[in-house]
């Protein structure tokens, strides 16, 4: 009634919305789909996981060297161990006499009684060893062009897991590893003459020439 000071229905319900108007807001709740993928995503990585753990007890990945690797292993283990020497090497300082010839002929020696049986050279296959490997070691000569001289220093001084890749920075200094280099660096212009002229000395038996030697092997 008017003048008994109620409030009248109108206002009533006018207080009501400025009321609730001015509630908070209830957070929105998770989206149903949201929890159940995201519960089947965490399920199957957990069952991965888990199959991960117990696949080397089955006895069924064949480790043989003569099996060799997928197309699918080798681009997975080419791809890992270029990135990661990328990623390493990228700000190894690379000395300014790498060309010298002093350095070049010293690095040769060193080529042929660390690396010629495994990597071969101009003339030279590599050895019975190197051909075994799995995977197989390039042959420099041809593939030295592909790598840096930062990345080519690094991998020598570090080695290379799973490719039988040897770390000879423990023993060997820098300036012994980047006279290595050196030499590495002029493999794809060499002939096998230059090659056999730099590196030759009385006990290089690292690898097996490509041409007949004139002797007779049958014993």
């Amino acid at each position: 009634m008017a003048g008994s000071g109620e409030p009248t229905a109108t206002e009533l319900h006018s207080l009501s919305q400025t009321f609730l108007n001015r509630r908070p807001r209830a957070k929105q709740a998770v989206p149903s789909f949201v929890m159940k993928y995201g519960l089947s995503i965490l399920a199957t990585f957990a069952v991965l996981g888990l199959l991960g753990l117990v696949f080397p007890y089955t006895g069924f990945y064949n480790v043989a060297a003569t099996e060799g690797h997928t197309g699918l292993e080798e681009w997975y283990l080419s791809t890992l161990s270029r990135r990661s020497i990328q990623s390493r090497a990228g700000e190894i300082e690379v000395p300014t006499s790498l060309a010298d010839s002093g350095a070049v002929a010293r690095g040769a020696m060193a080529y042929a009684q660390m690396c010629q049986t495994c990597h071969g050279g101009p003339g030279f296959e590599r050895s019975v060893t190197g051909e075994g490997m799995t995977p197989t070691p390039p042959l420099l000569s041809e593939t030295a062009p592909r790598w840096t001289s930062g990345e080519e220093f690094w991998i020598v001084q570090n080695g290379i897991k799973m490719a039988g890749m040897p770390a000879f920075g423990p023993t060997h200094s820098d300036e012994e590893l980047w006279e290595l280099v050196a030499f590495v660096e002029q493999l794809p212009n060499m002939t096998p003459d230059d090659y056999t002229a730099l590196t030759a000395q009385p006990d290089t038996t690292s690898a097996r020439p490509l041409a007949d030697d004139g002797h007779d092997h049958v014993h």
